[in-house]
């Protein structure tokens, strides 16, 4: 399913049962989708825009932007066939939130089928879940690679993982990016390597099957 709309901020209208929520932004059709965990650790509360208003989610676009997913950063983001969500939409407060102000186990359920539409409903190739807890959600619910991967963040960084339909690329948590040095390129540094690295490659592993039916028309399917 491909949407068409030319809506860059919830470009699907959700509406979730809260007072405050930080919907999807980005290009409908995107390539790459990049999920984070919830506003209260990755920003957008004061804009409405994911990764936006904090030093980890500034951080994170500015790489994007090195690595040619977004033509700028700032609180309104120019994409570039990206789009940018979140597991847990809602501004984590009243019941949706336990006592040390994050999430409960109830509302990331509760949440996780407007992520999954919208996931679904964009069809990116290429997902890049941020931090531990999207990069589990991702890997265990859209791969088969879940009981063969141990979730090392450090080692996991920057890296592709061929999910089921999906390439899955995760991203460090922002906040723990440390720099570079002699022996090692720092943790932006890794992330921009290895999105252009993918990106040079056949990231869409579309196949044209149009051959096999009536008309001109290409039917391409990953």
């Amino acid at each position: 399913m491909k949407n068409v709309t030319d809506r860059v901020s919830n470009p699907f209208g959700l509406d979730p049962d809260c007072a405050r929520f930080v919907p999807g932004y980005g290009d409908a059709n995107a390539d790459f989708h990049v999920v984070g965990d919830h506003p209260g650790v990755h920003g957008g509360i004061e804009t409405g825009v994911p990764f936006t208003g904090t030093p980890a989610g500034e951080r994170l676009l500015d790489a994007l932007v090195r690595a040619g997913l977004l033509e700028s950063a700032g609180d309104a983001p120019r994409v570039a066939s990206t789009y940018l969500s979140y597991l847990h939409l809602c501004v984590p407060e009243g019941d949706r939130a336990g006592p040390d102000g994050t999430p409960t186990a109830a509302s990331y359920g509760d949440l996780e089928r407007f992520f999954d539409a919208e996931l679904r409903a964009i069809a990116a190739h290429v997902l890049l879940p941020v931090g531990e807890r999207a990069t589990r959600h991702v890997l265990e619910n859209y791969t088969a690679q879940a009981h063969k991967i141990r979730v090392d963040m450090d080692d996991l960084h920057g890296t592709e993982i061929r999910g089921s339909g999906w390439l899955v690329v995760p991203i460090k948590e922002p906040a723990e990016w440390v720099d570079g040095g002699v022996e090692r390129p720092g943790d932006a540094d890794r992330l921009v390597d290895g999105i252009e690295t993918l990106r040079a490659t056949d990231y869409r592993r579309e196949s044209d099957l149009g051959r096999f039916i009536a008309g001109s028309d290409p039917y391409l399917v990953r």
